[in-house]
């Protein structure tokens, strides 16, 4: 079992600043929700007695996990009639016991698909160690854990803890619930209920056009990107920084020319920001603070005749979206051009793989301590000498392990199974099974899907750029809340049409694309779109919604109009639109469009509003108060954007279960950092028919975050990816590992660096000077491309050291 941040639950005493009249609301519990009888519990007081030789009432059962001693006693200290239930720990290694709704087709209430219960019960503790915990049936695979949706605060006297659930997923049809108690202490409950929420409002009318309504719209703004960045970032202010460094042109790279720029959405201007380095292809993370941490770099471009490869720097910055300048951190231990980025729970930072400043990869772990404000020393950080490739997927476990999703960028042929689960305070490495095709993982997308408490990511397409092999329509989804999870096959991406140099057509056969880009939505879908069908060519001009409650796409979108290959990114803004920049062809040029699109759930109407936000510094463990101006179905906090190469590790959605009174919405705020580490987010709240308000910006944090994850008792679990393979043997101490200088799949022999030929052209390209030519001609490279030494494509026949 793995150890989870934990914050006693309650309102923060600030709110009572606020005023008597506004404390007086928040210190009240909120009155009944606006949910229809009956209550659909048997039993809900605990009177009926169970049956002959039972020691628990009827529908009721003793439930719970883990190393802890415990009893169960039905007593007369009631809220109302003659019995309760009292659960106590006395000793707890790990785990945690309740009294559950037996989980049968008598006890366990049916639910509806689509609809949402409000959650009641009667409560004292001692502890604040309690949560509300919920199971669900699925009718093919039968029950299991579904979530966890609040943290009832310390009470000595009878109070009341209420919750709205998410809506039922598909094919659930009976739910049952108790009070987890999960740290020492005693917990009393009694006059459970489960409503069911009043009926769902009728659709509204289109407020666009029907193919608007069915398929969103996209639109190319009139400013242009003015600069060739190769990495977004959604800044704590709304803002977005673009950076290009020298934008993959080595003549800007000569004169020293580095370039950032800051995109406002309120004017729509763009900004030129003075950047110190190359910080083309570095890496980048929001900090819990709002700056955004810019880590490494380019040092080198590739020699003329490719003996030498790219070359990382050491160097790494701050970006401060108030000034907006860039200020120096310490360096790196090494280069780490391509490095990962992943913020922990702790708010520090940790970041693998990437090229060294002499073109090898780099095996170290590198780590940013929050703390000290800068980056530890080799010997501070475990190491298991690892290479974990260039942009490896690393994402957040809720228990703080790194789950390697198998996405990267560049390089293939790594060993095991192509994914696994990095335990960085036991420094082991375990595959886990199932990623089809991990060879062809290259410039795939790998997103954490909403919600962040489900713990399931999807990994979508990708390709091979050594041996450029057509991209592949593959999806993979893993369920790291499983006790031994691996991969399972999702559903083949949609196709749409191709350019392949002679005008666009359908795709056909297993085609797919890579450099996509997915893009976690508010209403919990996830938006795909972008990429393409070879590396840095051939884009494929298709988007689609994937729905993690159904593990469907819903195909046709509309398109993007603008091509969005190889450096090109797509993100959220926060209302409620996707900007998509970008695209750098092989080719050498850079398209500097911008394309918005807007989803079809803003041509649903009028938005939702988000009226009030009593506090926007919020803690782990709080209840916040907002109120809207009409029901909401859910309410979440988005990660913003920091996105580069398909790679975004750092984007969650995390739910925030609802205590509804009316318009007056109490929101949950996950007690664990690691769901939802410390930083800037966006707040949603979304109606019932998809539609999101605008979103308010919060700050989650506060010392629990920064609390030792083995002295606080960790919220329900299970066996949570507990019962992996044995971990791998780590490599022996090593400096780095050998990489080929062509491993960004581009012939050097050919034009200048920042032209890619391809190593391997498309396997429908002859092997001839006239077929590789005609290839080249139809993409656009230049007319004549300097041969630097040899010519192993046979591109120069006439030998006047020129290409084609």
């Amino acid at each position: 079992m793995r150890s989870t941040f934990r914050r006693r639950a309650g309102r923060r005493a600030a709110l009572l600043a606020v005023g008597a009249m506004t404390a007086g609301l928040l210190l009240t519990a909120p009155q009944q929700a606006t949910a229809g009888p009956p209550n659909l519990l048997s039993n809900p007081g605990f009177e009926t007695a169970g049956a002959a030789g039972s020691d628990m009432p009827s529908c009721w059962s003793k439930s719970g996990w883990g190393d802890n001693d415990f009893t169960f006693a039905t007593v007369a200290d009631a809220h109302s009639g003659t019995k309760a239930m009292r659960v106590s720990l006395t000793r707890r290694v790990d785990g945690d016991r309740k009294a559950l709704v037996t989980e049968n087709t008598t006890c366990a209430p049916t639910v509806t698909p689509g609809r949402q219960y409000d959650l009641s019960a009667w409560y004292k503790s001692n502890t604040p160690d309690v949560s509300v915990t919920v199971f669900r049936r699925d009718t093919t695979s039968g029950w299991q854990y579904w979530t966890d949706l609040q943290n009832p605060p310390v009470s000595a006297g009878w109070a009341r803890t209420e919750v709205r659930t998410p809506v039922v997923p598909p094919n659930t049809d009976k739910i049952a619930w108790g009070l987890s108690v999960y740290g020492v202490g005693t917990l009393t409950t009694d006059d459970y209920a489960l409503e069911e929420v009043g009926a769902v409002p009728p659709q509204p009318a289109c407020s666009g056009t029907a193919e608007e309504c069915a398929k969103g719209r996209w639109e190319v703004i009139p400013a242009q990107n003015p600069v060739r960045s190769m990495h977004a970032v959604v800044l704590k202010n709304g803002k977005v920084l673009l950076i290009a460094g020298s934008g993959n042109d080595i003549a800007q790279f000569n004169a020293g020319t580095f370039t950032s720029a800051v995109y406002d959405p309120a004017n729509g201007s763009f900004r030129t920001i003075p950047t110190p380095v190359d910080m083309f292809c570095a890496g980048h993370v929001q900090l819990s603070d709002g700056r955004v941490l810019v880590m490494s770099g380019n040092k080198g471009y590739p020699s003329a005749d490719g003996s030498i490869g790219y070359q990382g720097l050491k160097d790494s910055y701050t970006f401060d979206p108030v000034t907006e300048t860039y200020t120096r951190t310490n360096d790196m231990n090494g280069g780490h051009w391509y490095p990962s980025a992943t913020i922990l729970g702790n708010g520090d930072v940790i970041s693998f793989g990437g090229l060294k400043e002499d073109s090898t990869g780099n095996v170290t772990a590198e780590k940013f301590s929050a703390a000290q404000n800068k980056w530890l020393p080799m010997n501070e950080v475990n190491q298991t000498w690892s290479y974990w490739g260039l942009y490896p997927s690393m994402i957040l476990m809720q228990d703080g392990r790194l789950f390697y999703s198998g996405s990267h960028t560049f390089g293939n042929g790594t060993p095991g199974t192509g994914a696994s689960i990095y335990d960085y305070d036991a420094n082991t490495i375990t595959d886990v099974p199932g990623l089809r095709n991990k060879d062809e993982r290259d410039e795939s997308a790998s997103v954490l899907l909403p919600p962040a408490q489900d713990q399931r990511v999807l990994t979508i397409g990708g390709g091979n750029n050594e041996r450029n092999p057509a991209a592949n329509r593959i999806t993979d989804i893993i369920d790291l809340k499983q006790p031994s999870p691996a991969y399972t096959a999702g559903p083949d991406l949609p196709q749409g049409l191709v350019d392949t140099g002679a005008g666009k057509r359908p795709q056909t056969g297993a085609e797919g694309k890579m450099y996509v880009s997915a893009v976690l939505l508010p209403d919990g879908k996830v938006l795909e779109t972008g990429g393409g069908l070879h590396d840095r060519a051939d884009p494929v001009f298709e988007a689609s919604f994937f729905d993690p409650a159904t593990n469907s796409y819903q195909a046709g979108l509309a398109t993007d109009p603008i091509p969005r290959t190889y450096h090109s990114a797509s993100f959220l803004m926060p209302d409620g639109r996707v900007m998509s920049v970008g695209d750098n062809p092989g080719n050498g040029t850079y398209n500097h469009n911008v394309s918005i699109y807007t989803p079809p759930y803003l041509f649903k109407g009028a938005r939702p509003q988000i009226t009030s936000v009593i506090d926007t510094q919020w803690v782990y463990g709080d209840t916040q108060r907002i109120t809207v101006n009409r029901p909401i179905a859910k309410a979440e906090l988005i990660r913003p954007a920091a996105v580069t190469h398909s790679s975004d590790p750092n984007q969650r959605f995390v739910d925030l279960p609802m205590t509804v009174d009316g318009t007056t919405i109490d929101l949950n705020v996950t007690s664990n950092p690691n769901l939802a580490p410390p930083g800037w987010y966006m707040l949603f709240a979304v109606d019932a028919n998809g539609v999101p308000s605008i979103a308010t910006w919060v700050h989650l944090g506060g010392p629990s975050a920064l609390a030792a994850a083995e002295q606080q008792p960790s919220p329900h679990e299970h066996t949570f990816a507990g019962e992996l393979g044995p971990a791998k043997r780590n490599p022996a101490k090593r400096d780095s590992v050998p990489v080929a200088p062509s491993v960004a799949g581009c012939d050097r022999h050919y034009g200048t660096a920042d032209v890619c030929v391809p190593t391997r052209f498309p396997a429908e390209v002859k092997a001839t000077t006239k077929a590789r030519c005609a290839w080249l001609a139809s993409h656009k490279y230049p007319a004549r491309l300097k041969v630097n030494g040899s010519d192993p494509l046979r591109l120069d026949p006439d030998g006047d050291g020129y290409a084609c």
